[in-house]
């Protein structure tokens, strides 16, 4: 399978971030991953937040970073997650896939508490400490399902379209403060999750797996290959970077064309 790889960025921006702390949801894989990698790079220290706890430890050993396993549904899990942060990321996600009518509720709402309101706890937390020290980035890994919506999908699309609006209410609220709040918004990229979806939807239609990457997820996509997880950490590597502190309330959209139809 293949791993999320970090981007080559240039060396002048190796300390771009020295001294700075970053936390990272669903760090452990895939985007996570990706960007610990590049913000400890860069010389963040990073909280390294996943409830895959082997996975978390080995990646923030690898990094310098510190692991925190906790399980995003439990709110004193979340709550009880490190608040002095300058640069958040809320990445952590998952997916169900139903028809609304047969979509299970507690599944429903198990998929907002990680994906909404974990984030929304986090930033209640960290902003406070932004704003004092009069810097911050937030930057929310929406998905093209926070701009448009697929059959299926009902819990993952409202909850992407949630975590837009609560960006751009955060990035009012925190320009006064020298805080930017965005979301980064990806069409399919090269995951675990999706590498196994490919797999399944090619053995249940018989089909190859480049013909359900080209035919089926990318049928929207002007541009027809997956993205890599380290092109997405690039992103929010930038837009933590200097030159973009006018940029807030934005959703820096990865999609392949996708919402250019």
């Amino acid at each position: 399978m293949q791993t999320s790889r970090t981007p080559q960025h240039d060396p002048l921006a190796r300390s771009a971030l020295a001294g700075r702390t970053a936390l990272v949801t669903g760090a452990a894989s895939g985007i996570g991953l990706a960007c610990a990698q590049a913000l400890a790079a860069a010389g963040a220290h990073v909280h390294v937040v996943d409830k895959a706890g082997d996975a978390a430890r080995n990646l923030a050993e690898r990094i310098g970073g510190t692991a925190w396993v906790a399980d995003l549904s439990v709110a004193e899990a979340v709550d009880g997650l490190p608040d002095d942060a300058d640069i958040v990321v809320n990445n952590a996600g998952f997916q169900h896939v139903a028809p609304v009518h047969e979509f299970p509720p507690d599944r429903f709402t198990l998929i907002h508490r990680v994906m909404v309101e974990a984030p929304f706890r986090i930033l209640r937390r960290t902003l406070p400490g932004m704003y004092e020290r009069g810097w911050g980035r937030v930057v929310n890994i929406s998905s093209v399902h926070g701009l448009r919506a697929s059959p299926y999908k009902s819990a993952y699309v409202s909850a992407k379209h949630a975590l837009e609006g609560l960006s751009k209410v955060v990035a009012l609220e925190a320009a006064p403060h020298g805080v930017t709040s965005n979301c980064v918004s990806p069409g399919y990229v090269r995951t675990p999750l999706v590498e196994d979806q490919i797999a399944d939807q090619a053995r249940s239609h018989g089909i190859s797996e480049q013909d359900v990457v080209g035919r089926v997820l990318l049928e929207r996509s002007a541009l027809k290959s997956l993205i890599e997880p380290g092109d997405v950490a690039g992103a929010v590597l930038w837009l933590c970077g200097p030159g973009t502190s006018h940029i807030t309330g934005s959703s820096l959209t990865m999609d392949g064309g996708w919402t250019a139809n």
